[in-house]
């Protein structure tokens, strides 16, 4: 019997620098979290450490969410036709959603630490902030907006995460296989489908 799925060609794949700008954005975002919700933990030098890198990481999150939508707005594949409508509406939902939150969430963070008064490090390299310092209030209603912006993008990110594993495992679309960088799924049970 023949399999109902086709294969994964190089046409039914997202292109390298599409994959390359979603894992790292992944591997920022989680990389953050886990930063900006444990640095309270540590003695102060190991914080100070914790809270550059969360900055740094920032930084480069910023840049990679901006060559990341130029990408996808120029040259970037898209596979959305790929799928039935209801599975396309709610996949670019959720993209566009986590696209708004992580924006959000730069701007939010930039915010926070100019709004205080404070450098923002990249490196090593300081940036002094553009603005006047902000009022208490107002700055800690941007932390807490921060704060709970990224639990949301985890949140969502954990659910579009578990959605394509869902597709792989139970579904056997091969879904997942489109955003992995191997060409080769054949020697991975992941991503083998039965007959």
């Amino acid at each position: 019997m023949p399999d109902a799925m086709p294969d994964i060609t190089y046409t039914q794949r997202y292109d390298r620098p599409t994959i390359a700008l979603h894992w790292a954005t992944a591997f920022l975002v989680l990389f953050q979290f886990v930063l900006g919700e444990s640095w309270g933990w540590p003695a102060k030098p190991v914080h100070h450490l914790m809270v550059v890198a969360h900055l740094t990481a920032g930084i480069l999150l910023t840049a990679i969410m901006g060559f990341r939508i130029a990408w996808r707005l120029t040259k970037g594949r898209q596979l959305s036709y790929l799928l039935r409508p209801l599975d396309r509406f709610f996949a670019m939902g959720v993209e566009y959603t986590l696209y708004v939150l992580l924006l959000a969430e730069i701007v939010l963070g930039k915010l926070w630490r100019w709004g205080a008064g404070q450098t923002m490090s990249f490196f090593g390299l300081l940036m002094p902030s553009p603005f006047t310092r902000f009022s208490a209030p107002f700055l800690h209603g941007i932390q807490t907006i921060h704060h709970w912006n990224a639990w949301l993008i985890v949140a969502i990110a954990s659910g579009h995460g578990m959605t394509a594993i869902f597709h792989q495992v139970i579904l056997k679309d091969r879904v997942l296989g489109r955003m992995m960088l191997r060409g080769d799924q054949g020697a991975n049970p992941l991503f083998t489908q039965n007959p």
